[in-house]
Order: structure tokens, then C-alpha cells, then sequence
């Protein structure tokens, strides 16, 4: 059985994935709050933690993995968007449009998950599905001295909790000290933290012994997790950005609510995602969404794999040149494919998918095995696809579905056909016009006429014409913003 090993936030070191219980691994990871779309930090996770859940499914089994990842439909940012919606003309009731705005944000979600060849988690929790587990578990910590109620709020005490920072490394004065925290009259400590709030008539709220209310973001995800996955569980995952408070926080109120339980063994987190090198940002211009991406033309098949060619606990950079790297990689790897499949199409391709002769390679599940390297995964697939032999093809096939790579949602026809751009364009001639451009290119340089080969491929890459020069020749093709009025002028 191949050995997992995975960098331990808590412990800050690499350590061996033993399950509680082989025959359930199980694992959960905080998903979105759901008022809007998924943007490309909120897809890295989604892409980590499906190539994880593969390697799991493929090392214990199918059904022997368990995956949670919630949806948080209670919030402030919800409400808020919700009375966005009605001061914009909406006359329904905040509640109804509350519900409108979540069902329709998870529709989204999924459709836009589902384009990456992210896998469906076992479990989809709804936070409003487990209220009553959320209510009895704050009852037992107020019962036990680690929670108290105040002001219609119920409040952890982070004091009553002496391992409080040892996830993100601070200590309780330190947080203080560094972090902006909501200072309330109510609390007896500026750290601790709202396990119940009280609504409003208009809000969504519930009955509970502290009156009308609704739950903190934190309680939600302890609540969930103890629900469908026990007190303890193999490994908790998520954005780094959510370490602390969210995941600190997490574990301070289910190691008080379970106390020999010690909840999740591994915690994993992902780093964060930039745009040609800068924080993404609404305000310089460079902030989209997973949808944006796939209007504009980008696959996600090429999204996920410039995401898989960084490690996850790396910074991703997202560039336009990436992803054109990508995209080339990936045709010539489909037409690869195609050449030694004849029968690989994208209508009875699906049927590969589970065929036990496609198995991954097993050097490419070492490197998943590996702390999910990825990056080392990827080298392997490069050499795999200059092999003529035919059973490396075949764990070619594998790997690339084990990495996600190829899926359901995969065109492979589009995404292998030579001269056929990301976003479909295609026309006999302009092909025509490109390859005789190639082929004078290729003569000029046999001629040493460099200047000339030089001025062709300028002009093709202006025209939007991707070029890739190989041993067998140069590959190209379209790129989303080709230009064929460009192409026709040149000479």
C-alpha cells in the first residue's frame, strides 16, 4: 500500500497518515459561504483537497473514504447581501431571499467545481441542516465552564482552553496584541469568541435557551464534522487564511466538547493565490472568478492544472502565460493520447475512467503520496507523454485521471484538435494560412535566414497564434484573443 505522508500544520512537520480507522478515512474541509460567486483563491482548496480525496479513494478504496465540505448558509454577509438585494427593489422578505441567494449560490458553486473536475464531496452540509447538533453542543460547553452567556450571546472562553494558539503558533496575549478583534462589553475576554447571537425578527434566527438567535461561523463547522464524522477524524483541511481564528478556534471548542476525542490528527492548509505576481484585488483590476476564467475561454482543465503546477503550500501565481503553457501541454498530451487511443473521443471515452487497465502510474502516486507533490507529478507526466511505449500510455491515461486532469466534464475533443483555439474558433483556411506561415518559417531558417523566421513567428504570436517548436516540429494554436484580421496581413 502506498505510504501518505502530509505536512501537519499543528505539529509543523511531515508525518505518516495513519487512519483511526482504515476502512473510513475520513476527512473534512471548510468550504465557502455561499452570497456569490467562487473566486480563484476560494478554487484552490476545492483543487487540493480533490487531488487528496483521489489518492485517498485510490490507496483505501472507493467506499472507504468519507469527505465532508460544508456550506455556510447562515452569516452577516449573507444578511447583508440579502437587504443589498431589497434596497435594489427586491420586495420579498429577507428570509425568502436569503434562501433564493444560497440555493442559487451553491448551483454556482457546483457548476463551477464541477468545470474544474473537482469530485463531489460524500457530504455537502448546509450549516441551517444541523442547528439542533450546534445548539447541544454550545449547551455543553456552557454546562462545562468553557462557554457563558451574556446579553442574549453565548461567548467561548478562550481562557478555559490552555492550548489555545499552538495551531497558528501564538500565544493568547500575542493575538491580542496583533489582531483586530471585536471588543464588547459583553465579553470577560477581548479573544473569546460567539458561539450564538441573537437576530433580529427580520433575520434568520432559531429558538435556543439564550432566546431567538442564530450560530457563530466557528460552532458551525465543530458541529458538522462531529455530526457525520465522529469526535475524532483523520484530517481537517482549508486556506491558510483561515488558520486562525477560524480553524484555532475550531479545535478550542471541540477538544472542550469531546475532551479525549483530540478531533482532527492532521491539519493541512493551502497558501494563497496571487495575479501576475500581485494580491488579488477588486480594486487593481486583477480579481476573478472561477467564472470569469471560463467566459474568457479557459477550460478548467487548464485553470486546475496551472494550480497543480505549484506546490500547496506555495503561493499560486496566476499568469496569463501560465495558462497558455498549460493549454499547450495539454493539447499535445490529448493528442498524444488520441494518437495511441483511435477510439478515444469524447463520446465513449468516459468509459476509460474506471477500467482497471488505466491504473496510474506509481510513480506519480509516490509523489501524491509525497505531502501531494504535484509539481513533482506533473515532471512525471511530461516523460510519461515522450514514451512511445504502449503501457506507459496507459498509466498516462490513469494519472491524469487520478490527478483530475481528465474527467466527465472534459471535451477531449476540442482540447486535442490541432488548430483549435480555447475558445473553439476554427476555420480551414485561417489553418491553411497558419501552417504555410510554419512552413516558411522552417525554410528561412534553413536558409539561416533568421530575421525573416523572426519576423513570421512575431507576427503569428501578434495575431493571437500560440507556438510551441518541438522535435516533431512546431504546435500551435489559437489563443482567446486571436485576431485573424492580423493574420491576414501578413506576408
Amino acid at each position: 500500500m502506498t505510504k501518505i505522508r502530509l505536512h501537519n500544520s499543528r505539529t509543523r512537520r511531515k508525518e505518516a497518515l495513519a487512519p483511526l480507522d482504515p476502512e473510513n478515512v475520513r476527512m473534512y474541509v471548510c468550504g465557502p459561504t455561499v452570497y456569490d460567486r467562487a473566486h480563484l483563491g476560494n478554487a484552490r482548496p476545492v483543487v487540493v483537497f480533490d487531488v487528496l480525496y483521489r489518492l485517498l479513494r485510490h490507496v483505501y478504496g472507493a467506499d472507504q473514504v468519507t469527505y465532508v465540505r460544508n456550506f455556510t448558509d447562515v452569516d452577516d454577509k449573507i444578511n447583508a447581501r440579502a437587504r443589498e438585494m431589497q434596497a435594489a427593489g427586491d420586495t420579498r422578505d429577507l428570509n425568502t431571499i436569503i434562501r433564493a441567494l444560497t440555493d442559487e449560490t451553491i448551483g454556482w458553486y457546483h457548476a463551477d467545481m464541477d468545470a474544474l473536475g473537482a469530485l463531489r464531496p460524500t457530504h455537502e452540509p448546509r450549516a441551517t441542516e444541523f442547528i439542533p447538533q450546534m445548539v447541544e453542543m454550545i449547551e455543553g460547553l456552557v454546562a462545562a465552564g468553557h462557554a457563558y452567556a451574556a446579553e442574549g450571546h453565548v461567548l467561548f472562553d478562550v481562557r478555559s482552553y490552555p492550548d489555545y494558539g499552538k495551531l497558528s503558533g501564538r500565544s493568547v496575549d500575542d493575538m491580542i496584541a496583533g489582531a483586530r478583534v471585536e471588543v464588547a462589553p459583553y465579553k470577560r475576554d477581548p479573544m473569546d469568541f460567539v458561539l450564538w447571537k441573537p437576530s433580529s425578527a427580520e433575520e434568520p434566527g432559531w429558538d435556543s435557551p439564550w432566546g431567538q438567535g442564530r450560530p457563530g461561523w466557528h460552532i458551525e463547522c465543530s458541529a458538522m464534522s462531529h455530526e457525520l464524522l465522529g469526535p475524532a477524524f483523520d484530517i481537517h483541511g482549508g486556506g491558510i487564511d483561515l488558520q486562525f481564528p477560524h480553524h484555532e478556534n475550531e479545535i478550542a471548542q471541540s477538544c472542550c466538547a469531546h475532551k479525549e476525542a483530540g478531533f482532527a490528527n492532521i491539519w493541512l492548509h493551502n497558501e494563497m493565490v496571487q495575479v501576475e505576481g500581485k494580491k488579488m484585488s477588486k480594486s487593481l483590476g486583477n480579481f476573478f472568478t472561477v467564472r470569469d476564467l471560463l467566459d474568457q475561454g479557459w477550460p478548467g482543465e487548464v485553470i486546475r492544472f496551472v494550480m497543480l503546477q505549484t506546490h500547496y503550500r506555495k503561493p499560486m501565481d496566476w499568469t496569463e502565460e501560465k495558462a497558455q503553457g498549460a493549454e499547450r501541454t495539454l493539447r499535445k498530451w490529448f493528442n498524444f493520447l488520441k494518437a495511441k487511443h483511435l477510439d478515444f473521443t469524447s463520446q465513449n471515452w468516459p468509459l476509460y475512467l474506471t477500467h482497471d487497465a488505466y491504473a496510474p502510474d506509481p510513480q506519480i502516486v509516490s509523489a501524491l503520496g509525497d505531502d501531494l507533490n504535484t509539481p513533482l507529478a506533473i515532471a512525471r507526466l511530461h516523460k510519461l507523454s515522450e514514451s512511445p511505449e504502449y503501457d506507459h500510455v496507459n498509466s498516462m491515461l490513469g494519472s491524469m485521471i487520478l490527478l483530475g486532469l481528465i474527467g466527465p466534464q472534459t471535451n477531449i475533443d476540442l482540447l486535442s484538435t490541432s488548430g483549435v483555439g480555447w475558445s473553439g474558433y476554427f476555420d480551414e483556411e485561417i489553418e491553411k494560412r497558419i501552417v504555410s506561415l510554419l512552413l516558411a518559417r522552417q525554410s528561412a531558417r534553413k536558409q539561416k535566414d533568421f530575421a525573416r523566421a523572426d519576423d513570421i513567428r512575431d507576427g503569428l504570436v501578434q495575431a493571437g497564434v500560440n507556438i510551441e517548436d518541438t522535435a516533431d516540429g512546431p504546435q500551435w494554436g489559437l489563443s482567446k484573443n486571436f485576431d485573424p484580421a492580423k493574420l491576414e496581413a501578413l506576408k
